[in-house]
């Protein structure tokens, strides 16, 4: 499957915006998906991460409660609603596959493919 990224942009702190993950290929709805940041200097991290029906979300400490992952497979595209928004969570955001399953969702090793990366950038 292939992936690409959209969305990102320059935000105020406190701003929301949304990045949308488009699949080509028939056989998005088989993986988990996530989304992965990686900041200027910092290694890429896990962000939030949705089952393939979409029934089951997690998210990482520092986005809970502020950003919401979601999924449509009818039109092969994931969601990342970014609210809230802190100049910390400026980075690189990536959209990840993971055909293994759930168990891997915070495991970036275990993704088999990745969008180009889109920047979102937060001024305070």
């Amino acid at each position: 499957v292939q992936l690409q990224a959209f969305g990102g942009g320059l935000v105020q702190a406190g701003e929301s915006t949304r990045l949308s993950c488009a699949a080509s290929g028939r056989t998005f709805g088989s993986y988990t998906m996530g989304w992965f940041r990686q900041a200027p200097g910092k290694e890429r991290v896990f962000v939030a991460g949705i089952d393939e029906s979409g029934a089951l979300t997690i998210y990482a400490y520092s986005v809970e409660g502020r950003f919401t992952i979601s999924r449509d497979n009818g039109a092969s595209t994931m969601y990342l609603q970014m609210n809230s928004l802190k100049p910390e969570d400026t980075a690189v955001y990536y959209c990840g596959a993971v055909p293994d399953g759930w168990r891997w969702v915070k495991v970036r090793s275990k993704y088999r493919f990745w969008g180009q990366g889109t920047l979102v950038t937060v001024s305070s």
